[in-house]
């Protein structure tokens, strides 16, 4: 298993802040939305919203991820004026008290009025496939995860086939990074993303999870977002998405030790919390 060295704080240089991913850095998910998986419609209200991104980050988020669009197996698009207007204000509000804010959204509009209302960070779930989002990153100093998604939601879960899903994945997100890099975008700002059931089975995602190794390799931090997601419930039987948290925290855990710098998350406080005794035993096992 992979595990960053504590002697070499590996940084990703969003806007202002400088994350050092040395220690695995928690990402917590805010939906703004009404009909997410797992929480569509518990932050519809601005000041709600604004309330629970305080809340994780006082849990122990690094970074409060915003999105106004649900990109669930399915989901139809938002019009970009509707996502626009769930984001920005939430957006706006988190980053004027300081916070460090990622805007989930692959609308170069949405992203970049996020952008302007504080946002640091872009996270782009058909991971810069179009070349707004390219040319809006390379003017900006944002922040970028690059996401893999098999075709669209609506139909990302119709049955997605691969070859060799890691070596598919993985030669997908090596070359949307390339074309990052020849428009401007410094290494340092991208963070790469095996999209975990975005067009995948649970057979699909098992074999990313277990080979995130291959991804370490390409040079750039990982992120995992498995949170909560149908291939937990799958294996473990749990229908209820808001009832998947240990798992959710099992998955996150276990994506840590593989080498993911970046865990995606519902359940802020108790992943911290597993992280944290995670270190410590890790800590204590190499003292001795």
């Amino acid at each position: 298993m992979q595990r960053q060295s504590a002697e070499q704080p590996l940084l990703w240089r969003c806007g202002p802040f400088a994350l050092d991913l040395s220690r695995a850095a928690v990402m917590g998910i805010l939906n703004v939305t009404p009909d997410s998986f797992s929480d569509g419609g518990a932050h519809c209200d601005v000041d709600d919203a604004v309330a629970a991104g305080v809340r994780m980050a006082a849990d122990g988020a690094a970074i409060i991820d915003v999105g106004g669009e649900s990109t669930r197996p399915g989901s139809d698009a938002v019009a970009l004026d509707v996502e626009f207007a769930r984001v920005v204000p939430v957006v706006a509000a988190l980053a004027g008290r300081g916070l460090c804010v990622s805007v989930d959204t692959r609308h170069a509009a949405v992203a970049e009025g996020a952008l302007a209302a504080g946002a640091a960070i872009v996270n782009d779930v058909s991971g810069f496939r179009d070349p707004d989002m390219v040319r809006l990153a390379a003017r900006t100093d944002a922040g970028l995860v690059v996401m893999h998604m098999l075709g669209e939601p609506k139909t990302m879960q119709t049955e997605p086939v691969y070859d060799d899903v890691v070596a598919e994945v993985s030669a997908y997100l090596a070359g949307q990074a390339a074309a990052l890099r020849a428009a401007g975008v410094e290494a340092e700002r991208i963070v790469l993303d095996p999209g975990i059931g975005f067009g995948k089975t649970t057979a699909h995602n098992l074999e990313l999870l277990r080979s995130l190794d291959v991804l370490t390799a390409l040079g750039y931090p990982v992120l995992v977002g498995a949170s909560r997601k149908r291939f937990i419930g799958e294996i473990t039987g749990v229908t209820e998405p808001r009832d998947r948290m240990a798992g959710s925290v099992a998955v996150a855990l276990d994506a840590v030790l593989r080498g993911a710098r970046v865990v995606r998350v519902h359940d802020v406080a108790e992943t911290v919390q597993a992280l944290a005794l995670q270190e410590a035993i890790e800590g204590e096992g190499r003292a001795r």
